[in-house]
């Protein structure tokens, strides 16, 4: 969960809290899937706390009072005081990443056998939104490597479809050259950027 995500859960958290405690709201910062942790910044008329512990809580007495300065909450106050906002959170996006042969649409061996766990988690998840965006290394002209991009974007999503995925809930896009994973100069073939990700939310 990425900053945007840290917040939405707070805002979802204070006003949950607020409608039941009077002018009484509280917002508790929580780690990433992945443990990192953000900032939050709580502030009022009446001044300005700043979230940057997991785990730790600001009360707001109400809108023109300063916000209290931040406490711990244990696991158990957290699940108590926010696990109904905490529900609402849509899990992370999975993310795949397939590979292709030099300057072709033919998928490498592991990637074939990746590509087969794509659906399975489109079905599990009820996926109505599913990014399918080609790339390619620097060998080439930009123009040829945009091209070559999309044709493996749509491969891919032709693939998928054949298996069972709605068309209508995949998004084709090409990057060509331009967003690579791994960064090259010009005319340097690079196989970890001759790939298709597919995002799954």
């Amino acid at each position: 969960m990425k900053a945007r995500g840290i917040f939405l859960l707070c805002a979802l958290a204070l006003v949950s809290l607020t409608s039941c405690a009077r002018n009484k709201g509280m917002v508790v910062l929580l780690p990433d899937p992945d443990g990192k942790v953000g900032r939050v910044v709580v502030s009022n008329k009446g001044g300005t706390q700043v979230l940057k512990n997991a785990g730790h809580m600001v009360e707001v007495p109400d809108a023109d009072k300063a916000p209290l300065p931040p406490v711990a909450m244990d696991a158990g106050q957290i699940g108590r005081n926010f696990g109904e906002a905490m529900s609402l959170v849509p899990p992370p996006p999975i993310h795949f990443i397939l590979y292709f042969k030099t300057d072709t649409t033919e998928l490498t061996e592991e990637s074939r056998k990746l590509l087969a766990q794509v659906l399975p988690t489109t079905v599990e998840r009820r996926s109505t939104d599913v990014s399918v965006v080609g790339h390619t290394d620097t060998t080439g002209t930009r123009e040829y490597n945009c091209n070559l991009g999309m044709e493996r974007a749509l491969l891919i999503k032709k693939i998928l479809v054949s298996l069972g995925s709605d068309p209508a809930y995949i998004e084709v896009t090409s990057h060509g050259e331009g967003n690579p994973l791994v960064k090259t100069a010009d005319e340097v073939p690079e196989p970890r950027n001759r790939r298709v990700e597919v995002v799954v939310r």
